[in-house]
């Protein structure tokens, strides 16, 4: 596991079993042995199924946890992710935090297959954004591609991509591109955001290489990719849902960014049944 994971993994398992588990302790004795099966409960595309096995070794690194299926599987209710066993106290200690992992990423996962699929046969890929939950980001970000999807930057150092916010500082789509032009670092793309078909041009000949095309109409995009003409990849965002993706996918755009794969995902329903 990578030293972010570690710890996420670490602050998980303090919060919920910093103090002990009082219920099991009391229950069962110390050496009381168990096994289960980590089951799907609905529909679903599992993610994070290596994160949960580290949990339970976590806890107890001699308990086995044996993954049935990978990240990326299309599970039906009632279909196994992972059969475990082991200390009884130490198999129901680490299974909420185990779940917990499981839920939110197959959940992520899910939702990105939702938004693949919705574009299948045109050649726009759908990417995540930086909209994930604090500390959750690389693992957020696994789960997208395990859905099918594909990963924009994976933190403020991976490009340059210049917005409103940006522009308006700058005074112009023109100043902002120039600069970044001059000082980004070598191999770094420049990409800009634009609301409008007046300001591609200024862009363009300022030499952005990728340009972000947001809260357009699907109307207004084919019109923007038009008239870029492949001087530039182009990407859409803003508010797209599963409703709307596909008329923006045919519309020529190669990226579509959704921030909803990682802020708006609902956690899927897994179990820990023992046996």
């Amino acid at each position: 596991m990578l030293p972010s994971i570690d710890a996420l993994i670490a602050l998980a398992l303090e919060e919920d079993l910093g103090r002990g588990d009082v219920t099991s302790e009391v229950i069962f004795e110390r050496g009381a042995q168990a096994s289960g099966r980590i089951i799907a409960k609905e529909p679903l595309v599992v993610a994070g199924t290596e994160v949960a096995r580290e949990v339970f070794l976590r806890v107890d690194a001699r308990t086995r946890c044996d993954l049935v299926v990978a990240d990326g599987q299309r599970l039906q209710p009632g279909e196994v992710v992972a059969q475990v066993a082991g200390s009884a106290r130490s198999l129901l200690s680490a299974e909420r935090t185990a779940l917990n992992f499981l839920q939110r990423l197959s959940g992520i996962a899910t939702l990105t297959r939702r938004f693949a699929d919705s574009v299948a046969g045109t050649r726009a890929i759908v990417c995540d954004t930086r909209k994930t939950a604090p500390g959750w980001r690389l693992l957020d970000k696994r789960a997208v591609l395990a859905g099918g999807g594909a990963n924009h930057r994976a933190d403020l150092a991976s490009g340059v991509l210049i917005k409103d916010n940006h522009i308006a500082a700058c005074g112009s789509v023109k100043a902002a591109v120039e600069r970044a032009r001059a000082r980004a670092p070598h191999g770094l793309r420049i990409e800009v955001e634009v609301t409008s078909i007046d300001q591609i041009d200024e862009a363009l000949s300022a030499g952005a290489e990728v340009v972000l095309l947001d809260n357009m109409t699907p109307e207004r995009v084919r019109a923007c990719v038009a008239k870029i003409a492949g001087r530039a990849v182009i990407e859409v965002s803003g508010g797209i849902t599963l409703d709307t993706i596909r008329a923006f996918a045919e519309a020529g755009p190669d990226r579509i960014s959704v921030g909803a794969l990682t802020h708006s995902a609902r956690s899927l329903d897994v179990s820990l049944e023992v046996e």
